[in-house]
């Protein structure tokens, strides 16, 4: 598992003779370096001691209860909710804070935009609050990482799923395992999926092909090799507008506001990872990883961005867009533990370096009707649109074609990284944890476009600190308090310009404040609690002087709750609830008004029973109360529940078969939207027949 990392460094020279009048002697334990159960954390820390937020998902979670993206974990998550992110990636809402760059494989970044599959996934990690120690900038509100599945010494097996929903849509997915020796194994992770929805249009196809490889080169070095062939490719839809009640427009719910001939998205993608992992001793571990990441992605759309409920007109806008992107990532960390002075330490040293090359542009369409990127339809099913051409809302016949250069930049980016952090065992009831993190960020903004022509460029160093502080009144309750720091560089998630002031203006600086509580219950639950604020520090050009700074402070604030695990031997819970509050702040303090996507309350609950030893049920629900669709709080998405069932049954010791029911009650129900007149339709009732088996 990548970035199980180590460094003792320290220890090293502590144990050596500093005078020859004090000389201090350190204890080292042969403590076994255990894999964590996140490898997010990056130390072998049980999930008990890390005094902060996070919930897991393991594969075998995920198949069985018919999970099939990224924003389908996030419904049953605590502090997080999904937005729409334009029909075409992942995006979620961190404790208020939207990203769609935040996401991460094996620890390394993976901030394209697209929607990412879950085939060759082992666990998905979700952390919430500022993660700049461990992770460099961004993660401003918490961070999402996908750790993959490895090739297993001494193991032969094939595993297979494949599934059929009720509106056509299928998938079929592949997991084969051979190990030619005690010291190499070959694992290789496939898919096909065709995809299909209850809107109009809707369809796409996925395919993924991921072969690993484990060698073992020494008894203690490890190697794992991996690459992984993605090329996705669906249908965009960005939803319906709302009308003049400011809520989404019901009886619009079957239109779709789009062409359906050129609303898509493309995306091809090569990824190359390699990690070994070196053992010193028993209390030190080392290890050093590389990724390359090859990004080719066209994405082309038209949406609603106006609506006239008097008069039944939609305004459609719409663009191409290109992104052609390259990451390389080397990462090197050396973890260790030891006392010194009767005091245990955990030790994690790492450095990492990141270069990014990203060429991005936009093209808007030109209508020939007005010679304008915009046009107005009469807003029924199917708009007449289609294909580049189409009857406006005065029945002149108009074409269009993409011809207007909205903006083309080459970007170069590096970062290099330092970082360090100590777990200090004061007691056997107190813990400490120390760290900080140095980031330098070099950036370069070539703008392409014939009618500017110009080169920005700008550094930034930050240093991130982090501390945490451990109480354990007995070894399955802990209570934590801590605080973490973050950035985001104006040059934003995409690092798509600098354009304007954004070339002078420091980051943007996110701090967390958390307390909490963690307890594994003797009947196999574990519950946990906390209360937080985060903090966006925000410098803006003064209105009235230019060389001056104003900084804008905003914060939101909250708490959740999480129970999971085994009720009885037969029955098992997660549940989850948290509560968001925030206020828009600017120049002239508070405003009295709601940060967009931040809904007060949600809450989920899964349960799932075993009936029989070859049949069980499951049943949940998730609510999510009402939230802002924009910052001037015009436009609202309604409070919905959504309540989800499903079923499964062993037909032999190899052989399972799934049935998944989602929104059981058929609600009309809008679960996120990207700006105004753009909610996104959920999904009404249907259903999922799933085959799982081996051989």
């Amino acid at each position: 598992m990548n970035f199980r990392l180590s460094s003792i460094a320290a220890a090293l020279l502590v144990s050596t003779s500093v005078s020859a009048e004090y000389v201090e002697t350190i204890t080292v334990e042969g403590q076994y370096l255990s894999v964590n159960e996140s490898n997010s954390v990056k130390t072998p820390t049980p999930i008990i001691d890390v005094p902060q937020s996070l919930s897991i998902i393991s594969a075998d979670d995920i198949t069985l209860r018919g999970i099939t993206s990224i924003g389908e974990i996030i419904d049953y998550t605590p502090g997080v909710n999904t937005s729409q992110g334009e029909g075409h990636r992942d995006a979620v809402v961190f404790r208020g804070i939207r990203s769609t760059a935040d996401f991460y494989l094996d620890g390394n970044r993976d901030d394209v935009q697209y929607y990412r599959s879950l085939y060759n996934i082992e666990q998905v990690e979700i952390l919430r609050g500022p993660n700049a120690l461990l992770f460099g900038r961004g993660g401003t509100g918490g961070i999402l990482n996908r750790v993959s599945k490895k090739a297993e010494f001494g193991q032969e097996f094939t595993d297979y799923q494949t599934s059929l929903n009720s509106f056509g849509g299928y998938n079929v997915q592949v997991d084969k395992n051979l190990s030619s020796s005690s010291d190499s194994a070959v694992r290789i992770n496939a898919m096909y999926e065709h995809l299909e929805n209850h809107r109009d249009f809707y369809d796409g196809d996925r395919y993924g092909f991921n072969p690993t490889a484990r060698i073992k080169l020494s008894k203690d070095t490890l190697l794992d090799l991996s690459y992984e062939y993605s090329n996705h490719e669906r249908f965009i839809d960005r939803g319906i507008p709302t009308g003049s009640n400011g809520k989404p427009v019901e009886y619009l719910d079957e239109v779709v506001f789009g062409d359906p001939q050129n609303n898509y998205q493309e995306l091809e993608a090569h990824v190359f990872r390699a990690n070994i992992e070196h053992k010193f001793a028993e209390n030190m571990k080392g290890n050093f990883s590389a990724f390359y990441g090859d990004y080719d992605k066209v994405y082309s759309n038209f949406y609603a961005s106006n609506y006239d409920e008097s008069t039944n007109i939609v305004e459609l806008d719409g663009y191409i867009d290109t992104t052609q992107r390259d990451n390389l990532i080397l990462s090197g960390n050396l973890v260790g533990e030891f006392k010194s002075g009767g005091i245990g330490h955990t030790v994690i040293v790492g450095a990492e370096y990141i270069s990014t090359g990203s060429n991005q542009d936009r093209y808007n369409p030109i209508f020939d009707s007005n010679l304008d990127d915009r046009e107005t339809f009469v807003a029924v099913r199917p708009l007449f649109f289609s294909g580049g051409q189409g009857i406006n809302a005065e029945g002149t016949s108009v074409t269009y074609e993409f011809s207007d250069l909205n903006d083309d930049t080459h970007v170069d980016l590096e970062v290099f990284s330092l970082y360090i952090q100590d777990e200090i065992e004061l007691s056997e009831n107190f813990d400490l944890v120390l760290g900080a993190r140095f980031d330098s960020f070099d950036i370069e903004v070539f703008n392409a476009d014939p009618d500017v022509l110009e080169t920005r460029t700008r550094n930034d160093e930050e240093v991130s600190p982090r501390a945490g502080l451990i109480y354990k009144p007995q070894e399955n309750i802990s209570l934590y308090a801590s605080y973490s720091e973050s950035f985001q560089p104006r040059s934003g998630e995409q690092y798509a310009n600098i354009n304007g002031d954004n070339d002078k203006l420091a980051p943007n600086t996110f701090t967390n404040q958390e307390i909490g509580v963690k307890w594994d219950l003797e009947s196999g639950l574990s519950f946990t609690a906390a209360i937080f604020e985060n903090e966006q520090s925000s410098p803006q050009v003064a209105d009235n002087d230019s060389s001056t700074l104003d900084v804008i402070d905003s914060d939101i604030s909250g708490f959740e709750l999480q129970l999971t695990g085994q009720v009885t031997d037969d029955w098992s819970i997660t549940a989850n609830y948290s509560s968001l509050d925030g206020e828009v702040v600017d120049r002239t303090g508070g405003t009295g008004l709601t940060p967009r996507e931040l809904p007060e309350i949600t809450f989920s609950i899964w349960n799932t029973y075993q009936v029989s030893d070859v049949f069980g049920i499951g049943f949940g629900a998730t609510y999510q109360d009402e939230s802002f669709i924009d910052n001037g709080n015009s436009r609202t998405l309604p409070s919905y529940t959504r309540v989800d069932a499903s079923a499964y049954y062993d037909m032999s010791d190899t052989m399972r078969v799934q049935l998944h029911i989602e929104n059981l009650t058929n609600e009309l129900y809008f679960p996120n939207a990207h700006s105004s007149h753009q909610a996104t339709v959920g999904a009404p009732l249907n259903a999922m027949l799933t085959l799982v088996g081996s051989f």
